[in-house]
């Protein structure tokens, strides 16, 4: 995990965050609905609710935002199922995009296009999954927390985590799967705030691009960040 530099320059990234706030919160409440008719309105006993709160806090998400998209997916008529797409970028860069739908004919001619207009080519179901691994990521920002290095590595492994990555602005702690949520909890019951919270999907390996390809690959992002039905995006792209 350690080596790459995602999280460089943490202020732009907030600030361009901020920008789209709102697309995002659209999107995470879509997760909200999902999880609850997946599972119940109760995050005790539901696990997927759960993690996809702690994902709505990272992501600045008010309590009262939260709590209201909760209890209307409790009424809500509306269904969406999830989907993933895989494809390529500029030179063979692997894509992941994850997906929640109430029309799976709209969404695959939305992605597609997308992946038409930037060069890229949309491929079949498991053409760059294995590429990939699931993993469970918090990113916590080093200056919101007073605790140091050595204690905070020792709490998240002590807790259950794989890893533990310090890099220039945050720390990086990788969790598997099915540890994820405790390993969250802990943190969070020591007073962590977390910067990303989430079960993704992690390159095994990194892909450089030229700054030709690094255009083609950032537009390609951005028009698929557009897309209402596009939850997640994946790559193995080196930043």
């Amino acid at each position: 995990m350690s080596g790459h530099s995602k999280w460089h320059n943490i202020q732009a990234k907030k600030g361009k965050a901020d920008a789209a706030r709102g697309k995002i919160f659209t999107k995470l409440g879509r997760e909200l609905l999902i999880a609850v008719k997946e599972g119940g309105p109760d995050p005790a006993g539901n696990s997927k609710l759960k993690n996809v709160i702690a994902k709505c806090k990272a992501a600045n998400m008010p309590n009262d935002t939260i709590n209201n998209a909760i209890r209307k997916a409790s009424t809500s008529n509306e269904n969406y199922e999830e989907i993933t797409y895989e494809g390529y970028g500029p030179n063979g860069v692997a894509i992941i995009v994850e997906a929640s739908t109430d029309n799976k004919n709209r969404t695959a001619a939305d992605v597609r296009h997308v992946f038409d207009k930037a060069g890229g080519n949309l491929g079949t179901t498991g053409c760059v999954s294995y590429m990939f691994n699931k993993k469970g990521v918090i990113v916590i920002e080093k200056e919101s927390t007073s605790m140091s290095e050595d204690d905070l590595m020792m709490l998240a492994l002590e807790a259950g985590a794989e890893d533990f990555a310090s890099e220039d602005e945050v720390y990086e702690i990788t969790t598997d799967p099915a540890d994820f949520t405790a390993v969250r909890e802990k943190l969070e019951e020591a007073g962590l705030e977390f910067l990303q919270a989430e079960v993704q999907m992690v390159p095994t390996t990194t892909v450089k691009l030229d700054e030709k390809g690094i255009e083609k690959m950032e537009r390609l992002i951005e028009r698929l960040e557009d897309l209402d039905d596009v939850s997640n995006i994946y790559h193995n792209w080196e930043e």
